[in-house]
């Protein structure tokens, strides 16, 4: 069974904070448009699923997913998207952080299944680990590229995905209430990013929000992915629990605190 710290009283929560490290993982979700068909809590929901499986196997406690992130890349063109700016999800990851060091908390894992959010994502990691040297470890984990296999299936039929194949055939296993496979007809909608220079927001690369073949999906498919996702995080997760920087304390203990903490 997952431990999942918002169902948790603090006395229990102390428990926790002793064992497994001090490692704590936050799923990292988003909240915006997955073409017709997918619910917009596509991201979040996966994010969710994944983490919960990988604590039910380890024992390491989830906090709440963080549902409004980076998605601006979607732009208003479609209904359903909410987006955090790039500067503000970034100050939420950093405060967060500072709580976990604050209470106590050794080891902090962002595990991400959003695209959108890498780049602010990285950028919060590179200033937590200065900022929490010697306190705090961190790292981000993306769900699709957990692996070389998982990330070839995610790119299978569209290298700058959304809503594609994969996706939905992972809402058909999780959720598959959401789904509207009978809103797929004339869907699909290929990748139009292969040859570009230029970087560009789904409105100008996207008809309906989709890019690849959503109408290929299976739920077996789907039943299949996930668990490759959740095997793979387990054995992060257990390598994490345990892992020390490269170089002992004695070379770097006298860096206590960051010029930007």
């Amino acid at each position: 069974m997952a431990v999942i710290l918002e169902h948790l009283a603090w006395p229990e929560i102390v428990e926790l904070r002793e064992k497994n490290g001090g490692l704590l993982l936050l799923p990292l979700g988003a909240t915006e448009q997955h073409g017709p068909h997918l619910p917009v809590a596509m991201d979040t929901l996966l994010a969710e699923a994944v983490c919960h499986a990988a604590s039910g196997r380890t024992g390491v406690p989830v906090l709440s997913a963080l549902r409004y992130t980076v998605s601006q890349g979607h732009t208003p063109k479609w209904p359903g998207t909410f987006s955090l700016r790039h500067e503000t999800f970034i100050a939420t990851l950093r405060d967060l952080a500072a709580w976990a060091v604050a209470t106590g908390w050794k080891r902090l894992l962002f595990i991400n299944s959003h695209f959108g959010n890498d780049a602010p994502a990285r950028v919060a990691v590179d200033q937590l680990r200065l900022a929490h040297l010697g306190k705090l470890q961190v790292g981000l984990i993306h769900v699709f590229q957990l692996s070389e296999a998982i990330w070839k299936s995610y790119t299978a039929d569209a290298a700058d995905l959304h809503a594609n194949r994969a996706e939905t055939s992972l809402m058909l296993h999780l959720h598959p209430d959401l789904v509207h496979m009978d809103r797929l007809a004339g869907s699909d909608d290929p990748d139009r990013t292969t040859d570009a220079v230029f970087s560009y927001p789904v409105a100008q690369t996207s008809l309906n929000g989709v890019t690849g073949a959503p109408s290929q999906a299976t739920k077996e498919e789907g039943a299949a992915l996930f668990e490759q996702m959740t095997a793979a995080l387990v054995a992060k997760i257990h390598k994490a629990i345990i892992e020390e920087p490269p170089l002992p304390a004695q070379h770097w203990n006298g860096l206590t605190k960051s010029p930007y903490a």
